[in-house]
């Protein structure tokens, strides 16, 4: 359960390593941080598909920095939790309800009764699918910050209703478990920096296949179809819902002009359309903003600072003050 250092992404002080089992019998591994001083809360930093506590070292240390606690979690079939199948680097689901349970285990079984309130969520790509599915039936959160969250996949080819026709049929004639026959087969490699969709950072984007090549278990290759065909299905059930429906916090999307993995165009009309939801753009970025450069990184921080300082704010005495946030592009 040990954490894996490597030269230039040393464990932040105080992480410690958990591990939980999910009512489904899957084993979830997750790091807190609760530093001395502690005097904001407790950020639940939610990942994308196939990242690992190890990457969020630094994120960590950032959110130490501006008075939080932190809880990381590793998803399920990646990290340091537990994997289903005999190849341990396909990313493989077969609903994102097992992520919902995911959830729901970390929140009832570490972060409410371990952490202090109140608490926050900081989630990336699936990360944030998976936290805006939680959104409409608990309230554990005061807000939310999401990432270049998975609203729905980037133009890609085949176009995407062929692609989600090929994973659905794949499931259906019980290849649910073979790869995607686009994506890799291991996890990223330093020499696959030139031309990756995720950073424009090398230093960022070393780090982390330098971890994966310590730690091999820790990575993960592309994702099956099966995995695939659960994604298609909960964009499409996220599209279904009422544009009347609240959500359970305000929401602040912060996402990345020059994203090819997640769609900007549907990130853009998700906020202008729901209620309680607002969206920044940042130019000249890439899909994993936490792990772009610096001067990206820093719109990003104070984007959230700005988010977060509105909630704790002290409302003057007789005004009332909406938890209605608004969209904008």
């Amino acid at each position: 359960m040990e954490f894996q250092a490597i030269p230039g992404n040393d464990v932040p002080e105080g992480l410690v390593a958990g591990e939980l089992t999910t009512a489904d019998g899957t084993r979830l591994r997750y790091g807190l941080c609760r530093p001395a001083g502690v005097r904001r809360g407790t950020i639940c930093v939610l990942e994308g598909r196939s990242e690992f506590i190890e990457k969020y070292f630094e994120t960590i240390e950032d959110l130490t920095r501006r008075g939080f606690a932190s809880a990381v979690l590793d998803w399920r079939g990646q990290g340091g939790s537990g994997r289903r199948l005999s190849n341990p680097h396909r990313g493989h689901l077969r609903s994102f309800r097992q992520y919902d349970e995911d959830l729901v285990a970390f929140m009832t079984g570490v972060v409410l009764p371990d952490c202090p309130p109140p608490y926050y969520a900081l989630a990336h790509s699936t990360g944030g699918l998976v936290v805006l599915r939680a959104l409409t039936v608990h309230n554990w959160f005061r807000r939310v910050v999401l990432l270049a969250p998975l609203i729905d996949f980037a133009p890609m080819v085949p176009p995407k209703p062929l692609t989600r026709m090929v994973a659905r049929l794949a499931v259906l004639c019980g290849l649910g478990r073979v790869f995607v026959s686009t994506q890799p087969r291991r996890p990223l490699s330093e020499a696959q920096f030139p031309g990756n969709r995720l950073t424009s950072d090398l230093t960022r984007f070393v780090r982390a296949t330098r971890t994966t090549d310590a730690n091999p278990g820790l990575g993960c290759g592309g994702p099956t179809f099966s995995w695939l065909n659960a994604a298609f299905k909960a964009i499409a059930e996220l599209k279904r819902q009422p544009l009347s429906r609240l959500f359970l916090a305000p929401i602040l999307i912060v996402a990345a002009r020059d994203d090819r993995v997640v769609w900007a165009e549907a990130i853009r009309r998700f906020a202008r359309r729901r209620p309680g939801v607002a969206a920044v753009f940042i130019d000249r970025a890439r899909h994993e903003l936490l792990q772009e450069r610096d001067a990206v990184r820093e719109q990003f921080w104070a984007a959230f600072d700005t988010f977060i300082a509105e909630e704790e704010a002290p409302v003057p005495q007789g005004l009332q003050v909406s938890s209605r946030a608004s969209a904008s592009s």
